[in-house]
Parts: structure tokens; C-alpha cells; sequence
């Protein structure tokens, strides 16, 4: 991260223009993460980071992560289908994995936060099955998750409050101000109907499934409209965001140049 220039106004984040590739961007890093699956984007946006390299590594840990949150699940159909349909074996062998993946991430230092929050989602689809009786339980809670980011992202467009605006608002410390620019706001809107769209897609391909209680099938689509699939929205997204808030931040500048230009000329004018 590069210091903010002398004289600019610290209030706002400063990006680099697209012809000035030696000038990285100062963008304001705020506290507040970006709401839901889309805080893997507040680095990226924050910095010129190459995004190939890191958005991988911030959002799911690389391809450990990928690993972390696919394997119970994977374990779970491997042993469903290899055991006759065990349910009890199966649990059991999901929890195991789960535990493994915690006992790893404790080796290596994670916080306790995403230890306990990792293994205590496994938990709970192993707790929903095992009370149910019914294998494909064991992936209702992730369809309930895409349930809910599916709506949040839908009524926020809907709304005119798009998501994706809020958090990269957030992230680069003007909450609020994007809703000013309508090519901004557009590009926010067409970035948070993506994020519904593909909540939406997980829903229409892996409901069906669930309800035909198509155990094998149902996990495969899980592991394969997960991580795989977040990550592919995520870089459409920031290459649509990217250059949309550069271009926001380059008018603001030309804004404040011109007032400044007026205000010089005014103050120069005899009284």
C-alpha cells in the first residue's frame, strides 16, 4: 500500500489512472469487511495486488481452502455411496473429516473464529441428517445459506441499495457516495444481479436434486457450484468494478480541480 500523496484530500481514496501503471492505487482501507461472499474483494480493490495470486489465497486460503470446505462433503457421498447408503458411517466420517480440517487449521494458527465456525457447519448438517433420517439433509443448511445471500443480493437491487456497492463502499471508505455517479451505480447494479443470479443457478440445479434425494449427485453439485463457481463471479466482478470506480474516482479529481480553479480565480478577482 502506497501513502497517500501530498496535498490530496485524505477523506478520499485516490486510484490510478489506467495510462500510469507505476502508481499504485491508496484507496482508504476501512474496518468495516465487505457483507457476505463478496469480502474477498476488499483487498483487490484496495491495492494492485495481481488478483490471480491473491484473491485465491485472501478469500479461500488457497487451494487448502478449496480442499478445507470441500472434503467433508466429499467424504460424507464417498462413504454414503460406498457403505450402502449408511447414513449413521456416513455422518461419522463427515464429522471426522471436519475434525481433521479443525485440528489442521489449529496447527496452522488460525484463529479460533474460523476453526470452531468451519467444523461447527459440518455439525450442524451432521446433527439435521442424523435427526431426519434423510441423507440429503445433510446439504440443507448450505441450501438455506444460498437461499438467503440469493435474496439479500436481489432485494438490494431491487431496492436500489445494491450490495455490491455497500461493500465496496465500505471497503474503500465511501460508504454512500457511489450512489451520486449513475455509471458507478450501474455497474452495481449489474454486479449484484451476477451474485443473485449465481445464488439463483446453485438453487435451480441443486434443489431438484435435494428433493429427489439424489444424495451422490446433490454432493457432487455442491463441491462443484461452490468455491469453483464463487470464485469465477468474484473476478467477473471485480473486472467489472475495477475499472468503473477508477473511472468514478478520475471525475471526482477533475471535479475538485475545476472547483479549485473557480475558487483560485474568484479569491484573484479585485474587490
Amino acid at each position: 500500500m502506497t501513502a497517500p500523496m501530498e496535498g490530496a484530500d485524505p477523506s478520499r481514496p485516490e486510484i490510478a489512472s489506467d495510462d500510469d501503471s507505476s502508481t499504485q492505487d491508496s484507496l482508504t482501507k476501512s474496518a468495516m469487511p465487505l457483507p457476505g461472499p463478496i469480502g474477498s474483494l476488499g483487498e483487490e480493490l484496495r491495492s494492485d495486488i495481481p488478483i490471480q495470486n491473491s484473491m485465491l489465497a485472501d478469500a479461500i486460503g488457497g487451494w487448502r481452502g478449496i480442499i478445507d470446505s470441500s472434503l467433508p462433503s466429499l467424504v460424507f457421498v464417498i462413504a454414503y455411496l460406498t457403505t450402502s447408503q449408511n447414513l449413521t458411517i456416513s455422518i461419522w466420517c463427515a464429522l471426522g473429516a471436519g475434525a481433521v480440517i479443525a485440528l489442521w487449521r489449529l496447527l496452522r494458527r488460525q484463529s479460533l473464529q474460523q476453526v470452531l465456525g468451519g467444523f461447527g457447519g459440518v455439525a450442524l448438517s451432521a446433527f439435521i441428517a442424523g435427526r431426519t433420517g434423510n441423507a440429503a439433509d445433510f446439504f440443507l443448511p448450505g441450501l438455506l445459506i444460498n437461499l438467503a445471500y440469493g435474496l439479500a443480493f436481489a432485494i438490494s437491487a431491487l431496492v436500489r441499495w445494491p450490495l455490491v456497492g455497500l461493500g465496496v463502499g465500505a471497503a474503500t471508505g465511501d460508504l454512500t457516495g457511489w450512489r451520486k455517479d449513475p455509471q458507478l451505480r450501474r455497474t452495481y447494479y449489474i454486479a449484484t444481479w451476477l451474485w443473485a443470479g449465481m445464488f439463483g443457478l446453485k438453487l435451480a440445479v441443486q434443489l431438484p436434486l435435494y428433493f429427489a434425494e439424489l444424495v451422490g449427485a446433490l454432493g457432487i453439485a455442491k463441491i462443484v457450484m461452490g468455491w469453483p463457481l464463487m470464485l469465477i463471479v468474484g473476478l467477473i466482478t471485480y473486472r467489472l468494478v475495477k475499472p468503473a470506480l477508477a473511472a468514478y474516482h478520475r471525475r471526482q479529481r477533475e471535479e475538485d480541480s475545476q472547483s479549485d480553479t473557480f475558487t483560485a480565480v474568484e479569491s484573484e478577482e479585485p474587490r
